[in-house]
């Protein structure tokens, strides 16, 4: 999935659409981000040593979670962060990195999906998470009662 296909997917747009590519393989999201350095979020973190912010990372991770409900709602889907747990940053991520996510839905209920990722540059493990989110009703949302969690199998209902 390219940046543009990934805007009809994402509602987010610029500065906030963090992932450059993305595709579905065996059930996981793999998405990419070229860290180019121009980024806002390097202007100030940090001056003469610029690192990907820790948010921003579970940001591209959760954005790569999205397009498993995406692809399975056949649409754009609305959804927020309800919880982000067990986050462990292990490596930091600088301009030049092309950072790489693998991320999986665990399972879900109602509205609600959990699921965990991890992200690395060049195989090494820079962070993993598990998060959750919601999915937000709405007109975006009107074909996601289709949606539903291979570990779950549960259906979302508005």
């Amino acid at each position: 999935m390219t940046r543009e296909e990934l805007k009809e997917l994402l509602p987010h747009r610029e500065d906030m659409l963090l992932l450059d590519e993305a595709e579905v393989i065996d059930g996981r999201a793999h998405g990419r981000r070229k860290i180019r350095g121009d980024e806002f979020f390097l202007r100030g973190h940090f001056p003469g040593e610029p690192i990907v912010p820790g948010v921003i990372l579970c940001e591209i991770l959760a954005q790569s979670s999205c397009v498993l409900l995406g692809e399975r709602a056949g649409g754009r889907v609305r959804t927020l962060f309800t919880g982000l747990d067990n986050v462990r940053f292990k490596r930091p991520v600088r301009p030049g990195d092309l950072f790489e996510t693998v991320c999986e839905i665990e399972k879900s209920k109602g509205p609600f999906y959990w699921a965990r990722g991890t992200g690395s540059v060049n195989g090494e493990l820079c962070v993993s998470a598990s998060f959750s989110f919601a999915i937000l009703p709405g007109k975006e949302n009107q074909d996601a009662e289709s949606v539903s969690s291979s570990a779950a199998g549960t259906p979302l209902r508005q």
